[in-house]
Formats: structure tokens, C-alpha cells, sequence
């Protein structure tokens, strides 16, 4: 697969000198790139930001905060609550309601693989994750809070006191500290030694002879490769399907958001990995099931003028349809199902 590539990290060339304090630098980043967990198969090493670094006590941390519904102005909704693990973190059917018990308008996409993200959000209004968590907890419709209210009630609950500590160096709980743990956690959500992933690393029975026909279908036919590539399948972008006008008043993704009419109806180009997994689809749970996927973009997306024009119909009979379908089924790996909520919260 030209554009699927498994990612490796670059060999850095061996520092001259060997002063006691270059000495010791060296042993301390060699320590910290050994304390971070190894990501599965066919994934780079997570980018960790400079300014919250792989921390294991920021991870657990993060672990209790994502799963805990005091950070909500009525204490019943979690960022679980949108994104359950048994569902591969990301939104079902029904549609979660938050504080206000209105169903939300958009399906909450999956945190699997957010590390890699260059934005998040369908529509990218958060450049990290990070700064991603502010927008559900402040959201009236989601959780309703705001980051001072979230912040006093986290700093009530006695059992944080040590978590943070362990994880900041000392107790005192900010939203800004808040942020840096449930974005460490998210960034352990993790999805791949796939069947694919071990087809490429050079197990050529990895892989079914249906589902190598479906690369093909997937590679050419479909010409999928062209928005789903790169190691997380997804290239990141924004691209318009065409806006359902069904859909009242209209939801232009991106256009809404920079106010240029370019870019209404365009959402980000989704990560293929645990398709089979993350039903129903699209943005705004349009399709049930990805049959019903193949069968709108086998017939050209949605006609109109916001439909991206990479989008066309093409051949897709029902034995390459099933072909493609065993491809994307093989995307489906492993890591994150081993994440289980706390037995407790603080």
C-alpha cells in the first residue's frame, strides 16, 4: 500500500563529547523514552507535547478524571459518558444526552488513536487535545460547567489530593492540570498490531485472500487510499460528502466555524481503524451500518454544491463489496480494550 506505511523513528547521530552533564542528559532521556509504553504494531511512537510529557501518574490520573461525572455541573456526565470504552470511545445509538438531557447533535467521534491527531473535533476547532477538553465541559448541552466550577469540585474531593501530587509534584488542582491528565490518558487510547499491521510487518497469512482483494478494491477500485492513508488511516483533512439536506437547519462543519463558504459541509477525514466497531456513521449518525456506507460513496456521496469533487460514483458490485469489507474488518486490532473504568473513584 503506497501511502500505508509503517512509521519508524529516525536514527539521531551519536553526540560527540561525553562531558558529565551531557553524560547524565543522555541518561535521563534514555530513562524517560523507556518509562513510555511501547504503542502497538503498526503505529509511530505517540508525540507526547513538550510541555506535558509521558507521565504514568498523569495517565491514571487522567483515567479517574475521564471516567468521573463530578467534572459536569450535575455530576452525572463523564467524558465516558459520550465516548464508552465497551463502544471503542466513541459516540452509539442512542445518542448520549448531556446535563440539559437533550440528545446531542453530533456523534462524538472516536478517541482511538487522538494521539496522532493534528486537530480535534469534526470540524478541527481544537488544535490539541488538551485544549479539546475545555469545549465538552463548557458546552451548556454537554456537561454544562465551566472551568473554575469543574476545577472547585475536583479540589473538594480529598482522594485527588494524591493524584495529584504524584502526578504535578504537588496537590493543588488546576483546570489546566486537569487538561494535561485526561489529555495523557487519551493519548494511551491506542488501536493497532492489526491483521493488517502483521501482513505488512511480513506475515503474509495475516491477512485472508478476500480481504487482500478488498486492498486492491481499497487501493484502486474505491481509490479510498486518497483521504484514508498513513498509519492511522486518515490524512487528517477536511472534506465535504455533501450536506444532508434533510438536515434542518444545516450543520456546515468547518464552514461554520472560519465563516468561508469553501469549506461548509466539510468534516474531518476519519481514522478507518475499528470501522467495523464504531457504528453508526458519519458525523450525524446517518448510517447504520458500513454497507450503507460503501453504498453512498459507491453512489457518488451526496449531490449538491458542497460535494467535495474527489467524491464520484464508481463499480462496486456486491463480491467486491464484501471483499472490501473483510479490508476494513482487518483494521480492526488491539489495545484499547484492555482500558477499564476505576472500581472506584476518588
Amino acid at each position: 500500500m503506497g501511502a500505508r506505511s509503517l512509521n519508524t523513528a529516525p536514527t539521531e547521530p551519536r553526540p560527540r563529547g561525553s562531558g558529565p552533564f551531557l553524560v547524565c542528559l543522555l541518561v535521563a532521556c534514555a530513562s524517560l523514552l523507556t518509562a513510555q509504553p511501547k504503542p502497538p504494531l503498526g503505529l509511530p511512537p505517540v508525540p507526547w507535547p513538550a510541555d506535558n510529557p509521558y507521565s504514568a501518574e498523569r495517565v491514571e490520573l487522567g483515567r479517574y478524571l475521564f471516567f468521573d461525572p463530578r467534572l459536569s455541573a450535575n455530576g452525572r456526565v463523564s467524558c465516558a459518558t459520550c465516548h464508552p470504552p465497551e463502544h471503542a470511545f466513541t459516540g452509539s445509538d442512542p445518542a448520549p444526552v448531556g446535563v440539559t438531557g437533550k440528545p446531542l447533535p453530533r456523534r462524538a467521534p472516536t478517541l482511538i488513536n487522538r494521539a496522532y491527531g493534528k486537530s480535534q473535533f469534526y470540524d478541527g476547532r481544537a488544535s490539541t487535545l488538551e485544549a479539546q477538553i475545555r469545549f465538552p465541559v463548557t458546552n451548556p448541552d454537554e456537561m454544562g460547567s465551566t472551568t473554575d466550577a469543574t476545577t472547585q469540585a475536583i479540589s473538594k474531593i480529598a482522594g485527588y489530593a494524591p493524584l495529584f501530587e504524584r502526578a504535578f509534584g504537588d496537590p493543588q488542582v488546576t483546570f489546566e492540570r486537569i487538561t494535561k491528565a485526561i489529555a495523557s490518558f487519551e493519548r494511551t487510547i491506542l488501536s493497532g498490531n492489526s491483521a493488517y499491521d502483521r501482513y505488512l510487518a511480513g506475515d503474509k497469512q495475516a491477512l485472508s485472500t478476500q480481504a487482500k482483494r478488498g486492498e486492491q478494491v481499497f487501493e484502486r477500485t474505491g481509490e479510498c487510499s486518497e483521504c484514508h492513508n498513513g498509519p492511522n488511516f486518515t490524512n487528517e483533512k477536511f472534506a465535504s460528502l455533501g450536506v444532508d439536506p434533510a438536515v434542518h437547519p444545516p450543520d456546515f462543519g468547518l464552514g461554520a466555524l472560519d465563516g468561508k463558504r469553501r469549506d461548509d459541509g466539510k468534516f474531518k477525514v476519519p481514522t478507518l481503524r475499528e470501522a467495523s466497531r464504531t457504528g453508526p456513521y458519519m458525523h450525524d449518525r446517518r448510517y447504520q451500518t458500513l454497507d450503507d456506507v460503501l453504498e453512498f460513496y459507491r453512489k457518488g456521496g451526496q449531490p449538491g454544491p458542497y460535494l467535495d469533487s474527489r467524491i464520484a460514483p464508481f463499480f462496486l458490485d456486491a463480491p467486491a463489496k464484501a471483499d472490501l469489507l473483510a479490508f476494513l474488518e482487518s483494521l480492526n486490532g488491539e489495545g484499547w480494550q484492555q482500558i477499564k473504568p476505576p472500581e472506584k473513584l476518588p
